[in-house]
C-alpha cells in the first residue's frame, strides 16, 4: 500500500510482514518524479523534432555550408550593418560550395536557414540545463531519472560537436582538387549527426512516458484492467515483435541519412521500377569506380555508391511496410489495452502516409516541400514506434 506524505514529495510504502512473535512494519520511502518533469520533457522532444526538420530544410535548400565558423556566443548575433553581411560573404566564398552567380541576397537566405538552426540546437541546450538544474535541486526528480536526463544533456552536447564536425566535412578546400568532387557534407556525419539526433528523441520520450506511468503506478490510477491485459504471457511475442518492426524503421530512417547526403534522391526517378526492372544493372550496383585498393571487395558501394544507397533504402522502406502490416494483422487477434491498440494502428498508419511521401518525393524529383514532408513522416515513424513500444510493456504490480 502506498500513501502520500503530506508536505513532501514522497510516497510512504508500508509491508506487513508477519513473524512468530508479532507483525513489523518496514517502511521505505521513494521518491516519485513529480509529472510537470515528463511535461517539461516532451515540451524539449517537439523541440528536437522541429530542429530535425529545420537541419532537412537547412540541407534540401543548400544551406548547411553557409556559416563557415563556430562561435558558440558570438554566433548567436547574426550580421546586422551592410559591411557585416559582406564580411560574412567573403568567408564564404572562399570555400568549395559557393556559386560564383550567387548575390548577397541569395547568400542572406541560405545563412539564416543555417543560423535558425543553430540557435534552436543552443535553445534545446538550455531548455534542458536549465530547468533540469531546478527540478533536481527542487527534488522533483528521483536519482534514476535525474541520471537520465543528465545523461540526455551530455548527448545534447556531442550533438553539437557532431554539427560542426559534419560541416566541416563540406568545408574542405580538398574538394576543389578532387576531379567529380561535389561540395556537400560527407553522408558518414550526416548520418552520425541525425543518428544521435533520434537517441536523444528517443531517449527523451521513453523518460517521459516512464515518468507518466510511475506516477499512475505510485498515486493508484493506472487502470487495473489495462495492467492485468499487459501482463498476460499471450503479449510476450507482440512485444518482441514491436522492437523488431522499430529496428527497421531505425534502420530504414538512417539509410536515408545516406540518401540524402548523396543526393541519390536525384536518380531513378520512378517506382518501383529503377531503369528497366526492379533492380539496376549489376555493374552498376556493384561498380568498380567506388572500389579503393586496400577494399576486400566492392562493399563501399554500399555506402558510397548513390544507386545502391537508394535501392538499398527503397528495400528497407518495403520490409518495413510489410512488417508493421504483418504487426498490425497479428494486433487484431489479441486483447490488447485501448492505447496500446491506438499505437499500433498509429504506427500502421505513419507507415502507410511515409511511403506513399517517398514514392512521390521520389518521383517528383526531390521537391523541398514533398522531401521536407518526406523528413517529418520519418519523425513520426519513430515516435509512433516508441509509443507502441512503450504502451506495450509489463506493468510491474
Amino acid at each position: 500500500m502506498r500513501t502520500w506524505l503530506p508536505g513532501t514529495r514522497r510516497y510512504l510504502s508500508s509491508t506487513i510482514t508477519p513473524s512468530v512473535e508479532k507483525q513489523a512494519f518496514k517502511t521505505t520511502t521513494q521518491v516519485v518524479t513529480r509529472p510537470i518533469v515528463a511535461h517539461w520533457l516532451y515540451f524539449n522532444a517537439g523541440l528536437i523534432y522541429a530542429i530535425v526538420l529545420v537541419g532537412g530544410l537547412t540541407r534540401l535548400t543548400e544551406s548547411g555550408l553557409s556559416i563557415t565558423e563556430w562561435n558558440v556566443i558570438s554566433g548567436m548575433k547574426p550580421p546586422r550593418s551592410e559591411a557585416e553581411w559582406n564580411e560574412e560573404f567573403e568567408k564564404y566564398k572562399q570555400f568549395p560550395e559557393y556559386k560564383i552567380h550567387m548575390t548577397l541576397n541569395e547568400f542572406k537566405t541560405i545563412f539564416y536557414w543555417e543560423w535558425s538552426h543553430r540557435m534552436i540546437g543552443r535553445f534545446i541546450g538550455a531548455s534542458f540545463i536549465l530547468p533540469g538544474i531546478y527540478f533536481a535541486a527542487r527534488g522533483f526528480m528521483s536519482k534514476a531519472v535525474a541520471k537520465r536526463t543528465f545523461g540526455i544533456t551530455c548527448l545534447i552536447g556531442f550533438q553539437g560537436f557532431m554539427g560542426w564536425y559534419m560541416v566541416k566535412s563540406g568545408l574542405s578546400k580538398a574538394l576543389l582538387e578532387e576531379p567529380g568532387a561535389v561540395p556537400r557534407v560527407s553522408q558518414y556525419r550526416l548520418t552520425a549527426h541525425l543518428a544521435t539526433a533520434v537517441a536523444i528523441y528517443g531517449a527523451t520520450l521513453f523518460t517521459a512516458a516512464d515518468i507518466l506511468r510511475s506516477h499512475k503506478l505510485a498515486t493508484g490510477v493506472y487502470s487495473e484492467k489495462a495492467a492485468t491485459i499487459l501482463n498476460n504471457p499471450v503479449l510476450k511475442r507482440f512485444r518482441i515483435a514491436t522492437h523488431a518492426v522499430a529496428g527497421l524503421v531505425l534502420v530504414t530512417v538512417l539509410s536515408g541519412g545516406l540518401v540524402a547526403g548523396l543526393d541519390a534522391g536525384l536518380i531513378y526517378n520512378e517506382f518501383p521500377n529503377m531503369g528497366d526492372g526492379m533492380i539496376p544493372p549489376m555493374n552498376e550496383l556493384w561498380s568498380d569506380d567506388y572500389v579503393k585498393p586496400q577494399d576486400n571487395g566492392k562493399w563501399r558501394n554500399l555506402l558510397e555508391n548513390p544507386t545502391t544507397v537508394q535501392f538499398d533504402h527503397r528495400q528497407m522502406a518495403k520490409m518495413t511496410f510489410f512488417a508493421s502490416s504483418a504487426l498490425w494483422i497479428y494486433s487484431r487477434r489479441l486483447p490488447l489495452p485501448k492505447n496500446t491498440r491506438l499505437a499500433v494502428n498509429t504506427l500502421m498508419g505513419a507507415v502507410l502516409l511515409q511511403l506513399g511521401l517517398g514514392i512521390s518525393t521520389l518521383i517528383y524529383i526531390v521537391p523541398i516541400e514533398l522531401a521536407a514532408a518526406h523528413q517529418a513522416g520519418a519523425m513520426a515513424l519513430i515516435t509512433s514506434s516508441c509509443w507502441l513500444i512503450h504502451a506495450a510493456r509489463r506493468v510491474p504490480l
